[in-house]
C-alpha cells in the first residue's frame, strides 16, 4: 500500500448515496512533488507548486476527487484543515497550505448533483491515517467505472487501489483511482479483468483497444473518464526528479489499462518524495510503475458492484 512509505497517511470521504467522494494523500512532513499528465481531458489544481521555478519548495498534500471540475472544491477543505494544524507555507500571520489535486468524471453514476464538497475535503483529512487503506468504492473510487467505449450501460465498476514495491532500501507506494475509458488487464498475463461488456446484461468482455484500433466510434458524450493517482517514495528527490518518477510511473498505466491516455481520458499521476534515501530516479520510477500497475488491478478486484455496473467479483462468481 502507499502507506508502506513511512510518513504517508490516506483519508477518504465518501457520499454513498450520491456515489462520489474524495481521497487525500497527506505527507507527515513537507514533500517535494512532481506530476505527469496524459490524455486530453485533465482536470487539475495546484500544479504551479510542482514547477521547479516556483518559490514554494514543497507541497502539503494531494487530493483526488470525483465530481468532475466541481470536485476541486474538496481541495479548499483540505487547505482549511491543514491551516488549522499550522501546516503550510509561512505567510506572516498564517500559513498557506499547498495542495495539488486532480479530478475524475463520475457524474454519470449516482446523483449528478452530488459532488465532493469543501466539508468532504476537510473530513478526508480528519480521516487520514497510516496503515491499511480502504480499497474499491471508498473516496474517489465511489463512482469510478471502466470500459466505457460503448457507454455506461456496458461498463463495469472501477475504484481505488493501492500497492507498493521495494528495491533494497527504496520503498515506493502507489494509490490510483481507476476510471478509464479502457479496460483493465492483468499486467502479468495480459488477461482482461474488467472493462467493456458485450451487452448491457452481458458478462463477456470486449477488447476496447482492439475495437478502437479497428475504428469503433465512442458512444455518446465522450469525456467521461480519467485515471488519477499518486506515487510516494522514501527517496530524496528534486522537483525535476519527482517529475521524472511520475513520468516513468505512467508505464504502470500502460501495463494495466488498455488503452491508457486516450483523447477523452485526463490521466494524471503525482509523485511525492518524503524521505532521505538516495537512489537513481530511474530505479525509483520503474519501481513506481510496478506499484501503479498492481494498484490498478487491486482497484477493480476490490470494487463492489452498483446497480447496472457489475464488478470483477461478480464476473468471477458466475461460470462462463
Amino acid at each position: 500500500m502507499i502507506t508502506d512509505v513511512p510518513g504517508i497517511r490516506v483519508g477518504h470521504a465518501t457520499d454513498p448515496t450520491g456515489l462520489t467522494g474524495c481521497t487525500i494523500i497527506l505527507p507527515e512532513r513537507e514533500a517535494v512533488g512532481g506530476v505527469e499528465l496524459r490524455g486530453w481531458a485533465t482536470g487539475v489544481h495546484g500544479l504551479d507548486f510542482l514547477d521547479p521555478r516556483h518559490l514554494a519548495p514543497s507541497v502539503n498534500g494531494v487530493m483526488l476527487a470525483g465530481g468532475s471540475a466541481f470536485g476541486l472544491e474538496s481541495v479548499w477543505g483540505a487547505m482549511e484543515w491543514l491551516e488549522a494544524q499550522g501546516i503550510g507555507f509561512p505567510a506572516g500571520r498564517t500559513v498557506v497550505p499547498h495542495v495539488a489535486g486532480a479530478i475524475l468524471f463520475d457524474l454519470n453514476v449516482g446523483d449528478h448533483r452530488a459532488r465532493p464538497t469543501r466539508s468532504m475535503g476537510y473530513q478526508a483529512c480528519v480521516n487520514a491515517r497510516p496503515g491499511p487503506v480502504e480499497e474499491g468504492n471508498g473516496g474517489a473510487g465511489a463512482g469510478a467505472t471502466v470500459g466505457k467505449l460503448f457507454g455506461i450501460a456496458r461498463a463495469m465498476k472501477g475504484g481505488v487501489g493501492t500497492a507498493s514495491d521495494k528495491v533494497g532500501t527504496v520503498v515506493v507506494g502507489a494509490l490510483v483511482a481507476v476510471n478509464a475509458l479502457g479496460d483493465v488487464r492483468d499486467p502479468e498475463t495480459g488477461q482482461l479483468l474488467a472493462g467493456a461488456r458485450d451487452s448491457a446484461n452481458g458478462r463477456k468482455l470486449v477488447d476496447s483497444a482492439e475495437a478502437l484500433r479497428r475504428g469503433m466510434p465512442m458512444a455518446g458524450f465522450a469525456p467521461q473518464h480519467t485515471t488519477i493517482g499518486v506515487v510516494a517514495t522514501n527517496c530524496r528527490l528534486t522537483k525535476p526528479e519527482a517529475a521524472k518518477v511520475a513520468q516513468l510511473a505512467m508505464l504502470g498505466f500502460a501495463r494495466a489499462l488498455s488503452p491508457p491516455h486516450t483523447g477523452v481520458d485526463g490521466d494524471a499521476l503525482f509523485c511525492l518524495s518524503v524521505g532521505l534515501v538516495s537512489a537513481d530516479p530511474t530505479t525509483v520510477g520503474l519501481a513506481a510503475a510496478e506499484a501503479v500497475a498492481h494498484a490498478i488491478v487491486r482497484a477493480v478486484k476490490a470494487a463492489a458492484s452498483l446497480p447496472g455496473l457489475p464488478a470483477w467479483k461478480d464476473l468471477t462468481r458466475i461460470p462462463a
